[in-house]
């Protein structure tokens, strides 16, 4: 199993990108073959091969296809097929990033997996799927420059508004400001902050906050055997009122209560790791 991830170099892209991420599952490479992916108010834009399938799965839904994809903002856990050897790499766009980009369908598009001609989105003909994936195998630095490169031109036509500025501004806060507190400190009505977040992002803000402290304490549980886990612990270290919200909030999160999931570690996270971006 390989993987990495690391931070673009160029301020410009950096703007809008959180990271670029690889994964590669080879043919005897142990692991779960149908890992959960958790909730996230980020889009991705995934590069693999015309040949290589995906696929996601909800109760209510499942979206296949081949090659490059977007996989936009979910507020559900999908379950993915991983059972065949495959190599992707990901481009993780900071929340609400997409909102000012030019993407075909328009944005805030949520809970769905769309395929992408990136050819055509980054208006390149020199772009190849198949050379990128060999840089990321074999050169990962040389990788990130040559998508800093090539996204930066696309990334340079974006367009911010009044909107867009405020979500922003929101996001840096919504960690350690109670979201009630956000519209007096932002200069704004508390209706006018949530009608622009909703705008860009897709989301509430309770909804986004939910889902960041959800991937933090996935975090968390990541360093640790549930021999060590105090659940009581991390009830009180990320905010909930007391064990049994704790429970029922990762049930309705990723449809397992914490015993289950501390058994199970069929997260994403669990399967390939938790890589600390550089």
């Amino acid at each position: 199993m390989i993987n990495w991830i690391h931070s673009p170099k160029n301020p410009d892209v950096a703007k809008y990108v959180e990271c670029y991420w690889f994964l590669e599952k080879k043919q005897n490479d142990n692991g779960h073959n149908q890992p959960k992916l958790n909730p996230d108010p980020a889009g991705h834009l995934i590069i693999a091969s015309s040949e290589q399938g995906y696929q996601y799965d909800l109760e209510t839904m499942s979206a296949k296809g081949n090659g490059s994809h977007w996989l936009f903002p979910h507020c559900h856990t999908y379950q993915m097929d991983h059972s065949k050897p495959f190599m992707i790499l990901g481009v993780k766009f900071h929340i609400g990033a997409l909102y000012s980009l030019d993407i075909t369908p328009k944005q805030p598009v949520l809970d769905q997996v769309i395929d992408v001609d990136i050819n055509a989105l980054l208006n390149s003909e020199i772009f190849s799927e198949t050379d990128i994936l060999v840089k990321a195998r074999l050169h990962p630095e040389i990788c990130c420059d040559t998508l800093d490169e090539l996204l930066l031109p696309w990334l340079l036509n974006s367009r911010q508004d009044k909107h867009s500025k405020l979500t922003h501004s929101a996001l840096s806060l919504l960690s350690d400001t109670p979201i009630s507190n956000m519209g007096e400190l932002l200069h704004c009505s508390q209706r006018t902050l949530e009608r622009c977040f909703v705008r860009v992002t897709g989301f509430t803000c309770k909804q986004c906050q939910s889902m960041n402290r959800l991937e933090a304490m996935l975090e968390y549980l990541y360093q640790r055997k549930e021999k060590d886990i105090d659940w009581a612990h991390v009830a009180y270290k990320f905010g909930f009122s007391d064990q049994p919200h704790l429970i029922r909030y990762l049930k309705s999160s990723i449809g397992s209560t914490p015993g289950e999931y501390a058994k199970q570690r069929d997260l994403t996270i669990d399967i390939y790791g938790g890589v600390e971006s550089s």
